[in-house]
């Protein structure tokens, strides 16, 4: 694996210039942004995650900055999902309550249980990978409801016996991932159970803003972490896209024309943003193979996160599974500096796709990629499976150093 094989697929897009649109605050406006952290930022574990320079690696490329939002440690689940289910959980429990006591809750009284008795008969339910699940189940353990967790064939033991730890009831379907979002969905509706996803489709739409506004939060962490630099780049992650959306959003929301440019990341095997970009309508595409990084196993695209993505990202690419390894060892090794950082499977495809394309003459000049870029990647998770984890650290490649060549242009 070379560095300029890293990037299997591109397809680039104009995006829109100016503003943040009005008509994207419907899908989450600045109000809801701020909603969230003020929310967020008050929980008792709450501190912002760390934004790391890796100053080597980014000398390597001939970038200007490389910086990698750290967010192994979030709020004691190890991932960025901790950010988006748990406060969607709440905020349907305070709905709830409204609708049976004709008066608005705090948040806050939701958290400290004394709504716990009126909560208890509400039941929430997800499709995961393992990530989503947690924090679902972290939420509901917080209000003091039920919870009942779907997770398809390829999620690892590991990762349900974490939600399981958290007081969840974990079902395991044979299909895909958007095989247990279709078993979830018929259960939840024959039940009346309370569907909590990070991915919106018709007819559902309201708690996934209330996800991507909880994601959001690491974008303001950004800005406020950067000190009034601004990112030129950003290569953002893609599963069903509410990460990527979010994070987009919130940019553009504070920067408006000087937004970065955003660059979209997908595995070879579950590449539906882009070929939602390549068709320029949401698309759905088959997993045929689980790739290694779990939680982007998603065939389906957010409706929600198409509809910022479409207009703010203009580069859709594609990874293949060979680099993540080397990525995640590298970050291990302390060697492309920040310090020596825990990154999951899932962490490293935006970083991955940042190096294949500063790697690449062809795609580097297209994007402007430079001395002067400040690139921003996202380590959206760390050893959400410790068992996993351990064992890829424990690997070596011939690759594993050519991450760090340095760019001769």
């Amino acid at each position: 694996m070379q560095n300029s094989h890293i990037v299997v697929d591109h397809v680039g897009r104009e995006a829109a210039a100016g503003p943040f649109p009005e008509d994207l605050n419907e899908v989450l406006s600045p109000a809801m942004a701020k909603a969230a952290y003020t929310e967020i930022s008050s929980w008792p574990a709450y501190e912002p995650s760390p934004l790391r320079s890796l100053e080597d690696l980014a000398a390597s490329l001939s970038l200007g900055a490389l910086y990698y939002k750290d967010e192994s440690t979030r709020l004691g689940l190890g991932s960025f999902k901790a950010l988006g289910g748990a406060y969607a959980v709440l905020r349907l429990a305070a709905t709830q309550i409204e609708a049976k006591t004709g008066s608005k809750a705090l948040l806050s009284d939701i958290r400290s249980g004394h709504y716990a008795e009126a909560l208890s008969h509400l039941t929430v339910v997800t499709a995961t990978d393992g990530n989503h699940g947690r924090s679902v189940a972290w939420g509901a353990q917080m209000v003091g409801c039920a919870c009942r967790i779907y997770i398809h064939a390829g999620v690892s033991e590991g990762r349900k016996q974490a939600m399981e730890a958290l007081g969840a009831t974990v079902i395991r379907i044979s299909g895909d991932y958007d095989e247990s979002l279709k078993v979830c969905a018929a259960e939840a509706k024959y039940n009346s159970w309370f569907i909590v996803s990070d991915t919106s489709y018709p007819g559902y739409m309201t708690l996934p803003r209330h996800v991507m506004a909880g994601y959001s939060v690491m974008a303001t962490e950004v800005l406020q972490q950067l000190g009034g630099k601004k990112p030129t780049h950003i290569f953002l992650q893609a599963g069903v896209g509410g990460l990527a959306a979010a994070i987009c959003a919130r940019f553009w929301q504070q920067l408006g024309d000087q937004k970065p440019r955003t660059i979209i990341v997908e595995p070879t095997r579950a590449a539906c943003v882009l070929e939602s970009a390549r068709q320029n309508k949401p698309m759905t595409v088959e997993i045929t193979e689980e790739t290694i990084m779990a939680g982007l196993s998603c065939g389906e695209v957010s409706l929600l996160a198409w509809d910022v993505l479409s207009k703010g990202a203009s580069d859709f690419i594609t990874i293949g599974e060979d680099g993540i390894g080397p990525a995640m060892r590298l970050l291990a090794s302390g060697k492309a500096g920040g310090g020596q950082i825990v990154a999951g499977e899932s962490a490293v495809p935006g970083l991955l796709g940042a190096i294949g394309m500063a790697s690449r003459a062809d795609l580097r000049k297209q994007l402007d990629l430079g001395p002067d870029s400040v690139v921003l990647v996202f380590g959206c998770e760390g050893a959400t499976d410790p068992a996993i984890y351990d064992a890829i650290i424990k690997e070596h490649s011939d690759h594993d150093d050519s991450l760090m060549e340095p760019w001769h242009g």
